[in-house]
């Protein structure tokens, strides 16, 4: 993190919604900054470098997919590692997330969504960023996992098919790396939800699946095979 409190940017126009997210966040001893619109989002974005990004996919300018490709490849132009982002959607579309999702967000929530599950969802992108920091930083000496042609570099968090290198967003490797420990074993979605995003409950069985096809955009859709009604396993590919 930038400090030992989170800094959070809020890219949101309805000043409403927008004062609600940043009044709970300070109210949790974070720091919290908002903005309208989406050049002022990749500007912001750029200028305070914050711990994580709340952001509306509906933005006058340009809208939150673009805002989310242009953090993503500043943070890449600059060598470091993109801040996690949450997209707000008012449009329960499939295709909306999985764009998103496409673009680099880790995770998404529908309006009207409620404080205390956003508060949550963002913690637990926290959490994962800060154990993405930690490996990199102390070299957890953990061996790349080699199944197939696909590697998997733990210490670096990088992602290989072949020699071509694959760019996860965090959500996306802790994902792969879920399913990569047990290959061919078949993960139950509330087992994945468990592992990887903290979740207790089976609420969030949908941002499972839309994490899936974002991973197998990725990585080939031969990859991770489907068992309907249970879950998902991780199939290498000689």
């Amino acid at each position: 993190m930038n400090s030992a409190t989170p800094v959070v940017l809020v890219v949101e126009d309805e000043p409403e919604i927008a004062t609600q997210i940043v009044r709970r966040l300070e109210a949790e001893g974070w720091t919290a900054h908002s903005v309208g619109d989406g050049l002022a989002g990749v500007e912001a974005a750029t200028t305070l470098r914050p711990d994580l990004v709340v952001l509306d996919v509906m933005l006058p300018g340009i809208d939150g997919l673009e805002v989310c490709r242009r953090i993503q490849a500043q943070g890449a132009a600059d060598g470091r590692s993109a801040p996690p982002v949450l997209m707000l959607t008012a449009r329960d579309d499939e295709t909306d997330l999985l764009v998103g999702l496409g673009v680099g967000a880790d995770d998404y929530m529908t309006k009207p969504f409620s404080m205390r599950e956003l508060l949550a969802r963002l913690k637990v992108l926290l959490r994962r960023v800060e154990r993405a920091r930690t490996s990199v930083q102390t070299g957890d000496g953990e061996p790349p996992l080699v199944l197939g042609d696909l590697t998997i570099d733990r210490a670096a968090r990088r992602v290989f098919r072949g020699t071509a290198e694959a760019h996860l967003t965090p959500t996306e490797f802790d994902l792969l790396v879920c399913l990569a420990a047990t290959p061919r074993t078949v993960l139950s979605r509330e087992r994945l939800l468990a592992d990887v995003w903290d979740w207790a409950d089976a609420s969030g069985t949908r941002t499972v699946d839309s994490h899936i096809k974002a991973l197998r955009r990725k990585l080939g859709s031969e990859l991770i095979r489907t068992v309907h009604g249970v879950g998902y396993a991780l199939e290498p590919v000689s």
